[in-house]
């Protein structure tokens, strides 16, 4: 279903949001300050304009009340974000996400109004350290402060048995959500299914058991 969607600046973060966006199929009003930004990204969206995005004239005459979602990228000048969210909530846009480069500045765009907020640097540098803690991570996602999403590259120790030998639920209280193995992806994999070496393994669990399965079995 097509969405309509208001991104306001047009960094590395709001350009590639802008961008995915626009190859799924949505509409989006890109704004930015920078004159070659828009230009750039006119591209890859239904409409570009060059304005400032805490002016809240500027925003009402654009029509951003009318829009589903807001993306608040100016990320660097937090005084501008948090205006720029607190307008876009006076105006009635139903779901703001924010782009925020210090943790702690979480509380504060949640007190006005922020429903999701987004730390690309944070989460990327998660993601870098837990692959460089372990070669077999390929992907890690938190979503909690217990519970992660991991991308685990099968070893030769469990090749050619099945999740009903390996009985990982049960031993390591981890749930094993989908197989990769080349361009095919299984998609909750039936007990019987077999790991080969190589395989790149989807699993859910606590990050204490995801680590424990990783070293005992992995």
């Amino acid at each position: 279903m097509e969405k309509q969607f208001i991104v306001i600046g047009l960094g590395r973060f709001g350009t590639s949001v802008c961008k995915e966006l626009h190859k799924l199929g949505h509409e989006i009003l890109a704004i930015d300050t920078n004159s070659e930004k828009i230009s750039f990204i006119q591209n890859y969206s239904t409409q570009a304009v060059q304005a400032n995005g805490t002016d809240e004239r500027t925003l009402k005459a654009l029509g951003a009340r009318n829009f589903d979602h807001a993306v608040v990228a100016i990320g660097d000048n937090s005084q501008a974000s948090v205006l720029c969210t607190l307008i876009l909530k006076e105006m009635g846009v139903k779901q703001i996400s924010v782009k925020v480069r210090d943790p702690q500045h979480q509380k504060i765009f949640e007190k006005v109004g922020a429903d999701r907020v987004v730390q690309p640097e944070y989460d990327m540098g998660v993601r870098l350290a837990h692959h460089l803690d372990s070669e077999k991570i390929i992907d890690y996602i938190d979503i909690s402060e217990s519970y992660s999403i991991v991308e685990l590259i099968a070893s030769a120790k469990i090749s050619n048995k099945n999740l009903l030998q390996l009985n990982i639920r049960s031993n390591y209280n981890c749930t094993v959500l989908a197989i990769k193995r080349n361009n095919e992806v299984n998609i909750a994999p039936h007990p019987n299914d077999t790991i080969q070496e190589d395989d790149i393994l989807v699993v859910i669990g606590h990050k204490k058991d995801l680590k424990r399965f990783e070293e005992k079995v992995l």
